[in-house]
């Protein structure tokens, strides 16, 4: 079944960086951005977070919390949030159940060249204050970055 734009949101518990559960309903009230991402420390990767960082003060102004999510082991994103230096939670998928649920999983990663079996798509999703997603877009590949304005324009318009 394919999440879209009026649906609620599906729920989660994952694992953040510290080993602590976080789950989406501890978010409520607030608006949320969702990102799902293929891979710690790429270059990609870690390009699209530093973004969502440099942006923190204006996600806040807009009452929205970030979290990332990718299939990563959290011992993974504790050491890579350290060396972005950012503020956010990075939640581990590591059991690729959240990532299936939100369509943001490849079943092979690049087959031919890599053939990884289970890696989170490049996804970003809006959640509004009352749970429905808002805001769904999944890259077609892996090296695109998500619509940074145009989540931004639907945070405003919330």
């Amino acid at each position: 079944m394919s999440v879209k734009v009026g649906d609620t949101a599906p729920q989660f518990t994952l694992k953040n960086q510290d080993a602590e559960n976080v789950s989406l309903s501890d978010f409520q009230g607030k608006n949320i951005v969702v990102l799902f991402f293929p891979f710690a420390f790429s270059s990609v990767c870690s390009i699209e977070m530093k973004r969502m960082q440099q942006d923190m003060e204006k996600f806040t102004s807009l009452n929205a919390q970030i979290l990332g999510i990718s299939v990563d082991s959290h011992y993974t994103l504790r050491a890579w949030k350290k060396d972005l230096q950012i503020n956010f939670p990075l939640l581990s998928d590591f059991n690729k159940e959240v990532s299936r649920l939100y369509d943001s999983f490849y079943e092979i990663y690049a087959p031919g060249k890599y053939d990884y079996k289970g890696v989170s798509k490049r996804s970003a999703f809006v959640i509004d204050k009352k749970g429905k997603i808002i805001y769904k877009e999944i890259c077609p590949n892996s090296g695109e970055q998500p619509d940074y304005d145009s989540i931004k324009k639907t945070l405003g318009n919330e």
